[in-house]
């Protein structure tokens, strides 16, 4: 199984999210976005420094749908610098805003050799009105091997704060995993 990140690097989520997955030995994907790896560059060079893959969600948190096939590539190549400038990896995976391709987004993603990954569960964490114990149940239910888990590091495109019940739940999340793996109830 994986579990990603959209969004950040976020000077509050990103870190605590990475304290999390430190404390339990876990790997995690990060899907940033350019401008907010423009503004923090040490957060993402650190996911990198900590072993975590990070991946291109694009210079802008837009949707493809409304870009013109210009707009997308542009997007994508300027998010795709950032990503390199500050960490010194070119990115290897795409996932658009919103989980949306346009056929130019999928098209360019490509040609840049950017391998497209969506998920397959989700905390639907962005939200105003949830807590971690629902993010944690939906993100977890029925998992199988392959599964890819969506969450968000940070609050910049969705309800304000959300991050802070992200991280909670992440906690949760990873001892369910540890149980899966294991049978071993952890705390949490």
């Amino acid at each position: 199984m994986a579990i990603t990140f959209d969004d950040g690097p976020h000077p509050e989520g990103t870190p605590a999210v990475l304290e999390l997955l430190a404390g339990a030995g876990a790997r995690a994907t990060f899907f940033v976005i350019g401008e907010q790896v423009q503004r923090r560059p040490a957060l993402a060079a650190e996911i990198v420094r900590q072993g975590h893959a990070i991946a291109l969600h694009g210079h802008h948190h837009r949707l493809q749908l409304r870009m013109s096939a210009a707009a997308v590539r542009d997007d994508l190549a300027r998010g795709a610098a950032a990503i390199e400038d500050a960490t010194g990896r070119a990115p290897g995976l795409h996932r658009p805003p919103y989980g949306i391709y346009s056929p130019a987004g999928l098209a360019t993603a490509r040609e840049m050799g950017l391998q497209p990954l969506l998920w397959s569960r989700w905390g639907k964490d962005w939200r105003a009105f949830t807590t971690p114990e629902r993010i944690a149940a939906r993100a977890t239910r029925e998992l199988r091997a392959g599964d890819v888990i969506l969450l968000h590091d940070a609050d910049f495109y969705s309800a304000k704060n959300s991050h802070q019940r992200t991280v909670r739940a992440l906690g949760l999340i990873l001892a369910e995993l540890k149980f899966m793996q294991t049978g071993t109830v952890l705390p949490v």
